[in-house]
């Protein structure tokens, strides 16, 4: 087991870590299963906790024979973005820091290299031909992106308008205690991808590459794009090169034995808001959740296991069977398309504009040729350019999935995770208003606003809208939610001025199944808990628990599980943009907190990357 973390306060990213392999309780006993105790929320009564990571939570592991063992859990962090760690090379690289086409630092007006307050999806893996000078240990590698920065120095927003940076980190792992320490930090050239745009949620493939993301694609229909203009001149050095067909795709990265990392986009994944993505055992199905307003759930299918570069894609198709509370409803499939990643790529790389695809009207153009879809919240009317098909299931696939009768309607559909055994897949809806409860669309239930996991019970032999067969075991069938991880909604603000039962889930956004230990972790992105936190949901039991309270106006971000590398489990989570205070949410505790927050987190320019310890023994 690992000691106890003491390091830099308030570092809420995370890693549990404990031993796969080795003696449980007795000589008899075997371990069985594991729970979490669950803390309670940080009050002003403490406020140092509500203005860092707090971890009061424990782990149980139980065993066969009866017994069981109580480990107290803690964390240990790998750096504060904006610190300078080791290049591996005998410099040093700031952590989180944005560079250009080029590989030039990008500096804010001040000089100083910008630097991200938001670490987001990560990945943890290990490679058997791995060599990086400077590890003791077992080699491991993390992988994180940063999806933006919150602030210039002047306090002006940036969201949107630096190109993503993603770093592969070099660990070294003491295979007596599991602790992993950073012994090298490579910033990730992603000039081969036209740099990356708003990489959110991630998640590990399984063929030990890193999916990442490009949320929130640039609109191509706009005449102007300030937001793209931004990126395309801090990235390229020109806001014109920048084109919005060039974003809005899957990244992949993949990791090398000598801790530096390659990347590709697929394109043919549709050009949707994805946000960890699930890929299932088949190595060939995808679920995707649809990080949007008026989204879709979406899924592709790849020709080929482990390549997804070529592929079939498809929307679902909600049809209602309860309407009380977040609903439920079976799914059935809509086939959008098939192409492949080159054939998309050489549309956009050959300067394809939306109207060379669809007219899109934003007013009702009284022409019964256009039809009525939502896009981005708001009704939008479409027609087709006869014979691009293709162009739009790929490029504009929001609007396309909207005309093909697709449900558009989910609320920020954000992560994604799948428990084999039970063939369940877990989506997190983070927010369950606007388009799912205002009766206009395919989806009307009650909500609460403070979302809800849904359960997919996946099966095969399926078919889709046109009656040809879905070549795969792991299509959703049918989606609704446990009551255990459905939020709820307060009628009035409690004392704190939490506008959610802070004992329950609010807005889920990471999501991550580990199979052992038949929990599922959810991580909280709420403009109603006033901190967000990170849970612990037994599958089995229904229980769920609070493991850990992030920053106040922190968001929980990163979050990966990891059943075994080198006979250790780890769980991985990062938090960002600490202090960003909201109201009415935060009026009661902002005066209070702000100082504390600005005093642990680089006047809030700063974010955590570690692990959590105290893991035992699961075997």
């Amino acid at each position: 087991m690992l000691p106890l973390a003491t390091g830099v306060a308030g570092a809420s990213s995370f890693m549990l870590a404990g031993c796969v392999g080795g003696s449980s309780s007795s000589s008899s006993a075997k371990f069985e299963s594991v729970s979490f105790t669950s803390m309670a929320a940080p009050t002003l009564s403490n406020a140092a906790e509500m203005a860092t990571t707090s971890v009061k939570s424990s782990m149980v592991v139980n065993y066969s024979n009866g017994t069981s063992k109580t480990y107290a859990l803690g964390y240990q962090p790998f750096f504060v973005t904006g610190d300078l760690v080791s290049d591996g090379k005998g410099g040093q690289i700031r952590a989180g820091g944005y560079f250009d086409i080029n590989g030039a630092p990008i500096l804010d007006a001040n000089g100083d290299q910008f630097f991200s307050d938001c670490p987001d999806g990560s990945s943890l893996l290990k490679l058997n031909n791995a060599s990086v000078a400077g590890v003791s240990g077992n080699t491991v590698f993390a992988v994180v992106q940063f999806e933006y920065t919150s602030r210039n120095a002047a306090g002006d927003s940036m969201y949107g308008k630096l190109p993503s940076p993603i770093a592969v980190l070099t660990l070294s792992q003491d295979p007596k205690t599991g602790h992993l320490s950073l012994v090298k930090y490579h910033n990730v050239d992603t000039s081969a991808a036209k740099g990356l745009w708003i990489t959110c949620g991630a998640s590990l493939s399984p063929w030990n590459t890193h999916l990442s993301s490009e949320e929130y694609e640039p609109d191509a229909t706009l005449a102007s794009n300030a937001q793209l203009e931004a990126f395309s001149t801090n990235l390229f050095g020109d806001a014109a090169t920048a084109k919005p067909y060039d974003y809005g795709h899957m990244p992949e990265v993949t990791v090398n034995p000598d801790g530096t990392g390659t990347i590709k986009k697929h394109y043919c994944m549709g050009r949707i808001s994805h946000e960890l993505v699930q890929v299932m055992p088949d190595e060939r199905t995808v679920l995707m959740g649809d990080d949007a307003t008026s989204g879709g759930l979406f899924m592709f299918i790849a020709d080929t296991a482990r390549d997804l570069s070529a592929g079939t894609l498809y929307v679902a198709k909600w049809t209602q069977v309860s309407g009380v509370g977040p609903g439920a409803g079976d799914i059935s499939w809509i086939r959008l398309g098939h192409a492949t990643s080159a054939e998309i790529k050489a549309l956009v790389d050959g300067g394809i504009k939306s109207s060379d695809i669809m007219d899109v009207k934003t007013s009702d153009p009284s022409d019964a040729s256009y039809t009525k879809i939502w896009f981005n919240g708001k009704n939008q009317w479409v027609k087709l350019v006869p014979g691009m098909e293709k162009a739009a299931a790929f490029l504009e696939t929001h609007r396309y999935a909207g005309l093909m009768g697709g449900s558009m309607a989910f609320t920020k559909m954000e992560g994604t995770t799948v428990n084999v055994k039970d063939k369940i897949a877990y989506s997190a809806m983070s927010y369950i208003y606007k388009t799912m409860t205002d009766g206009k669309n395919d989806i009307h239930v009650q909500g609460p606003v403070a979302g809800a996991v849904y359960e997919h019970v996946l099966a095969g032999g399926q078919k889709d809208s046109g009656g040809a067969a879905i070549n795969s075991e792991w299509v959703s069938t049918h989606m609704s939610a446990p009551a255990g991880v459905t939020g709820e909604d307060l009628a009035t603000a409690d004392a704190l001025g939490n506008l959610a039962n802070a004992n329950k889930i609010a807005n889920p956004d990471n999501i991550k199944y580990a199979e052992k230990m038949r929990t599922l972790f959810i991580g909280e992105d709420s403009g109603n808990h006033v901190n967000n936190f990170l849970w612990a949901y037994n599958v089995d039991t229904k229980t769920l628990s609070r493991v850990l309270s992030c920053p106040a106006g922190a968001e929980c971000t990163g979050l990966h599980a990891v059943d075994e590398i080198n006979g250790w489990t780890y769980i991985m989570s990062n938090f960002q943009h600490a202090g960003d205070w909201e109201s009415p949410l935060h009026d009661v505790v902002k005066d209070t907190l702000d100082p504390l927050v600005k005093a642990n987190y680089k006047n809030r320019f700063g974010a955590a990357v570690g692990y959590i310890t105290g893991m035992p023994e699961l075997d």
